[in-house]
């Protein structure tokens, strides 16, 4: 990224757009949302991961590293389409618009998407739309049969995790696997379906954001969820016992998330044996998500340097171990085969000088976040007059409280802290705080800013994305429409241009 011009972005989960259907989608709420960052003058939009969710509704724990997330599809483009009417998606119009009711969400949307597919079995729709299909699942097929084969065996088995399985399912009987096919065809079907139209509409945003000079920051979570598609049918690239329960699982030691580390419990790599493989799963799924995306964020960096090892079976993250992993020969190949890699680092929490070492022998730019830095230390990291040019600044991430509601739950001596360094009086209001903190990262020499969109609203707690180590609650905020009016975008674009970050494409903009 050191030859990145300045820039700035605006991190918005796609959940969390307004839009009428109970949930943010990637159609009409995801382009007015570009429309009104190219007016903001910004040059990227960040997002959480796109895979499909499943406990908790958690972007960091999907069925799928290569998945697209059904939830996210809009149905309007599929009425368009001629795949639905206009008064299938009442169901969905009756659904609360300022937070995403998941438990009711989900089961209407999955009855109205089988309408579509249905429609689309009978040819209905325009025919290159038809015709495409087979194509995709043609090339995507590396991942997509064996995801679209595990999804359908969950839900034929109640929707239990997959170790739950009758053992012919649960080992890969190929036999069992084979007749199941020829039986569920229809449904394997359906799930094509959904990835297919998933696609298409992902790839209309693209179109979109790169016509306005906006690049997408994706996320991927280091670890994969034990229940997905990946654990089952490459069970032998992960730390699984024999009867392919998990060994040892995923987590983080105690930190300023949580006194008790966080327990993730996500099955742990078998790098031996990846490393063997010449990485080739590493492989495909970074080319995947780089298909997707214009610049990717690797979720707990820190992890491909050492991770934390904890026995399964454990309650709590206290009692594991730092287990080195082989980082620099894995973006060593990653690089060698994919040629550019625009990776942002998440090296946040406890940071080891090895971990220090394969960043700066990758060249990745890390990230600091300003919420850190005022714990009275002059020797911060996080404290803008520290940062080096190669790095990301945030104001917070999805896991933080905003910055306005950071700054009221703060410690007095912290609070004094920010206020002094940002030049604001001790009882400044914590959407001063907020704006504060904004200008200030705008300022800061790193080449890329990237804010929540709570934190340029100015929203307090009640807007938090969600919390670590909780369950319930999380996901599920949405921005109101009018969030989004021209005067603030406006104003984001005269702070974005007096700092030199302004998105060199709107330069015609009034």
């Amino acid at each position: 990224m050191s030859n990145f011009p300045r820039a700035s972005g605006v991190l918005l989960h796609p959940t969390a757009l307004p839009g009428p259907h109970g949930i943010g989608t990637l159609g009409t709420p995801a382009l007015n949302f570009l429309n009104w960052l190219e007016h903001a003058g910004q040059s990227y939009w960040q997002i959480c991961p796109l895979i499909p969710t499943g406990y908790g509704d958690s972007p960091y724990q999907g069925f799928s590293a290569f998945a697209g997330n059904p939830n996210l599809l809009d149905m309007e483009n599929l009425v368009q389409f001629k795949l639905l009417k206009p008064e299938d998606l009442r169901p969905l119009t009756r659904l609360p618009v300022h937070w995403v009711d998941f438990k009711r969400l989900i089961p209407a949307k999955n009855r109205i998407l089988r309408l579509a597919w249905q429609n689309f079995v009978e040819g209905k729709g325009p025919a290159a739309f038809i015709e495409g299909m087979q194509s995709f699942q043609e090339r995507e097929s590396f991942w997509l049969d064996d995801f679209t084969l595990f999804m359908v065996i969950k839900h034929a088995h109640g929707g239990v995790p997959w170790n739950q399985w009758p053992d012919n399912f649960r080992f890969r009987r190929k036999n069992t696997l084979e007749k199941f096919c020829r039986e569920n065809a229809d449904e394997i079907g359906f799930q094509v379906f959904l990835q297919y139209v998933f696609y298409t509409q992902w790839q209309q945003v693209r179109r979109a954001a790169e016509k306005r000079g906006i690049g997408i920051i994706g996320d991927l979570p280091i670890f994969v969820s034990y229940d997905s598609a990946d654990c089952w049918a490459h069970h032998d690239l992960f730390q699984l016992d024999q009867y392919r329960f998990p060994l040892r699982v995923a987590g983080v030691p105690p930190d300023y998330y949580s006194s008790t580390g966080q327990l993730w419990g996500n099955p742990l790599y078998n790098w031996e044996q990846m490393e063997k493989d010449g990485f080739s799963w590493w492989i495909s799924v970074i080319r995947k998500q780089l298909s997707q995306y214009d610049l990717l964020r690797v979720d707990h960096f820190r992890g491909f340097a050492a991770y934390w090892s904890v026995p399964f079976g454990h309650l709590t993250a206290e009692k594991g171990q730092w287990v080195a992993a082989p980082g620099e020969k894995l973006f060593s190949t990653l690089r060698e085969k994919t040629k550019a890699l625009p990776v942002i680092a998440e090296d946040l929490g406890v940071i080891t000088p090895d971990v220090v070492k394969l960043i700066e022998k990758c060249g990745f730019p890390r990230m600091k976040v300003l919420q850190f830095a005022f714990d009275s230390s002059e020797e911060n990291d996080y404290l803008p007059h520290t940062y080096e040019k190669n790095c990301v600044v945030y104001t917070g991430t999805h896991d933080n409280d905003t910055a306005a509601g950071w700054y009221e739950h703060a410690k007095k001596h912290d609070q004094r802290a920010a206020a002094e360094y940002l030049n604001l009086p001790e009882n400044a209001d914590a959407q001063a705080v907020a704006a504060a903190m904004v200008r200030t990262a705008m300022a800061s020499v790193a080449h890329l800013a990237v804010f929540p969109l709570q934190d340029i609203l100015g929203l307090g707690s009640n807007a938090r994305f969600n919390i670590p180590g909780t369950l319930g609650g999380n996901w599920i905020w949405r921005a109101d429409s009018d969030s989004f009016s021209l005067k603030r975008a406006r104003e984001l674009r005269s702070l974005t241009r007096i700092y030199g970050r302004l998105n060199s494409k709107t330069d015609s903009l009034p």
